[in-house]
């Protein structure tokens, strides 16, 4: 059974019509059936008629189904949506990120960062909760409240927006600018592992976006007890944010140790299933001056995942506004990862993207909670 947590507030309004882009195959069959779109025995076809539509084409309205009769396409538009979230703001780096801040309901807002040149052509950063539990020390991100769990619809909105952005309707077979996929975003996946689940099967259809489930990768900073979970629902590639080697530090930074710590973590990623040399586990390591970075704690990292295929993500700190943190100096980096090298590890340096637009590595964190704070103070000053 999933841990999902369920913070959705309860709503008195008329429900939202569902956007079909959220389901899976098999949900949207039985929407169909449920609506009275069609009946059960011509769900299976009509259903994979309209996925084409929708996750291979892109559209986002009813009428550009061509090869669906008009007065069916008359009811879905009657019974549900396929509307795209507002964009909020978009920005593009100098190093060609782009990053959107992407409102999917009144007062849900989320980031979402497009990273060129990464994987095998291009990697989309998303988003799986707005706000964030874990309250990680030097992640940016920690310190906005967690609001809700997005749902499977807005995590694939997230893709959805990106390829638009793109121009990749339809589905490319080769060429790809955005090829891979990583929930590194705002949120901890394994915490919305049901609507994580969902969006991984919609991402990776065939015949939709297709992408292959090896390019999809979930990072979380240790929710042991859903390792299994995610490995047998998603197969997806696994990621850890580690960045200390020992249980009193990784208290510290980050603070969902203290209910997991390292020995049960490690236990856990050395039974995910699928684990083996072709599908290593990706160990992501900030660099924090003075803290994590000495050669001792490169050699307590080799002891500490020895026997796990693995490579070793070393991620320059990234700074934001508040932090007390530092990165560390390209020297101290470079020496860290010559020892993990030298052990046989693959510790590729992660060359820092989008920093002029917080849009690296635990800089996400919707700027719109100073917006509304401010527009609440003025509406009460009018008011006064």
């Amino acid at each position: 059974m999933s841990a999902t947590l369920d913070l959705s507030r309860a709503s008195h309004k008329a429900a939202a019509p569902v956007n079909l882009s959220g389901l899976t195959r098999e949900g949207l069959r039985q929407a169909l059936i449920d609506a009275d779109i069609c009946p059960p025995e011509k769900a299976r076809m009509r259903a994979s008629q309209i996925w084409g539509w929708i996750h291979n084409h892109g559209v986002t309205d009813f009428d550009a189904m061509s090869n669906v009769a008009r007065e069916t396409r008359e009811r879905l538009a009657a019974a549900f949506t396929l509307a795209r979230p507002e964009i909020v703001e978009r920005q593009v780096s100098n190093d060609g990120t782009r990053k959107w801040l992407i409102r999917t309901a009144p007062g849900i807002e989320i980031e979402t960062v497009y990273i060129p040149d990464v994987g095998r052509a291009g990697a989309l950063c998303v988003s799986s909760q707005v706000g964030c539990t874990l309250n990680c020390t030097f992640c940016h991100t920690g310190t906005q409240k967690l609001v809700r769990n997005l749902t499977a619809a807005e995590i694939v909105a997230q893709v959805q927006v990106a390829r638009d952005d793109l121009g990749e309707w339809p589905s490319p077979k080769e060429d790809r600018r955005l090829s891979n996929i990583v929930f590194m975003g705002m949120g901890e996946p394994l915490y919305n592992l049901d609507n994580v689940a969902d969006a991984i099967d919609i991402i990776s259809d065939n015949e939709g976006i297709a992408l292959s489930r090896r390019r999809i990768t979930v990072s979380t900073s240790g929710v042991v007890p859903q390792l299994q979970a995610l490995g047998e629902r998603t197969q997806a590639m696994l990621a850890i944010s580690l960045h200390a080697t020992n249980d009193p530090l990784r208290d510290v930074l980050v603070p969902l140790n203290k209910k997991y710590d390292l020995e049960a973590l490690m236990a856990g990623i050395r039974a995910y299933p699928g684990l083996s040399n072709a599908r290593r586990v990706t160990f992501e390591y900030v660099m924090l001056k003075g803290v994590n970075d000495s050669p001792e704690e490169a050699r307590a990292l080799l002891n500490l995942i020895k026997g796990i295929p693995a490579k070793i993500n070393l991620i320059p700190f990234n700074p934001w506004p508040g932090t007390d943190y530092q990165c560390s100096d390209w020297k101290t980096i470079e020496r860290f990862a010559a020892i993990l090298n030298k052990a046989g590890y693959a510790s590729p340096i992660r060359t820092p993207r989008g920093r002029d637009i917080l849009a690296a590595c635990g800089q996400l964190k919707s700027e719109s909670e100073k917006v509304r704070a401010s527009t609440l103070r003025k509406a009460e000053q009018d008011a006064a």
